[in-house]
């Protein structure tokens, strides 16, 4: 999954300056990475469960971050009025892949918000196994995109990042009422950046930071300020993180990969089924007779992960050859 240049990647959806494309060839184009999308918010919907996990696995996940990157390049040229930079980055945004991606992931959260919202509340057990089999696989294939192999130092490597993140994501910290800006700047910061990092959600973070409620609290009764506040600290973690992360995949590719699969195999944690689904951190045995069918709904969501990575791979899928491991 190599970054490139607009023209190279052409086969992926998106064309180069001055190349006009009929409206089949947007479609053609736009419905695959809108299906992707509509993956990824299915996920993001699901507290503990990140898009950047679907990302991954359907191929897209470095040319995503490169393009927030680029939009990121876009807003900090703005705001040094360079107008040459504006331009180049804007150039680089791979807006056939943006696009019908964001379109998917705001179809997928506004149809399907209620569904997994009754069965977080009714199946808690049931969802929870499901996305614990779909990370699973995921480790699986994220370890395939490794280039050159070496298990002396990406096992060691993946190991002592699933371990750190096992053990972070069983800290919680007790709701914080009355957060002060720095505060709501800050989780924003770092909540965010669960929007591009495989196995960890952004609703967990906040959780565990004891922002969440807050958080929901001022969604609902529309504090402008509050939200206001986020927002900016959102932006500029992301952008500021997008950056890191699209040059540590350039230049320490393998060692990322190897770095990614660990967390997703750390991020288990908050999947595991018992004893309150994705609702707690914590890890219990699962009651006598009530394993089979989270078990059943655990191989179901691993071989629902295989399956949309073979899909993905597909040259009738992707409009091209199919993507490298």
């Amino acid at each position: 999954m190599p970054n490139g240049s607009l023209a190279g990647r052409a086969g992926r959806g998106a064309r180069g300056p001055g190349i006009r494309l009929s409206i089949r060839e947007l479609v053609r184009a736009g419905l695959p990475n809108a299906l992707r999308g509509f993956c990824m918010g299915t996920a993001d919907v699901v507290p503990g469960v990140s898009g950047g996990t679907i990302a991954l696995i359907l191929g897209i996940y470095e040319r995503l971050v490169h393009a927030i990157r680029s939009a990121a390049g876009v807003a900090v040229s703005l705001l040094r009025r360079d107008r040459a930079a504006v331009a180049a980055y804007w150039r680089e945004i791979e807006w056939m892949l943006i696009i019908p991606l964001v379109v998917g992931l705001g179809l997928a959260i506004v149809t399907l918000a209620r569904l997994l919202e009754y069965l977080l509340e009714e199946h808690p057990e049931a969802l929870s196994a499901f996305f614990f089999g779909l990370v699973a696989g995921s480790i699986l294939i994220v370890w395939r995109f490794i280039r050159r192999p070496n298990p002396s130092v990406h096992l060691p490597l993946a190991a002592a990042v699933a371990v750190g993140a096992f053990f972070l994501l069983g800290l919680r910290s007790s709701a914080i009422d009355d957060p002060s800006t720095g505060q709501i700047f800050f989780a924003a910061m770092i909540a965010i950046c669960a929007m591009i990092l495989p196995g960890i959600s952004g609703s967990f973070i906040l959780l565990m930071l004891g922002m969440y409620d807050a958080v929901i609290a001022a969604v609902n009764d529309r504090d402008i300020g509050f939200l206001a506040v986020f927002a900016a600290g959102a932006a500029l973690g992301l952008g500021a993180f997008a950056w890191l992360l699209d040059w540590l995949l350039k230049r320490f590719h393998d060692l990322m990969m190897a770095a990614l699969a660990g967390l997703m195999l750390g991020s288990l944690r908050v999947l595991w089924p018992w004893p309150e689904g994705t609702d707690s951190g914590e890890i219990e045995a699962p009651p006598a007779g009530e394993w089979a069918v989270p078990l059943a709904v655990g191989v179901a969501g691993l071989v629902v992960v295989l399956a949309l990575w073979w899909v993905s791979r597909s040259p009738r899928f992707n409009g091209s050859a199919p993507a490298s491991d």
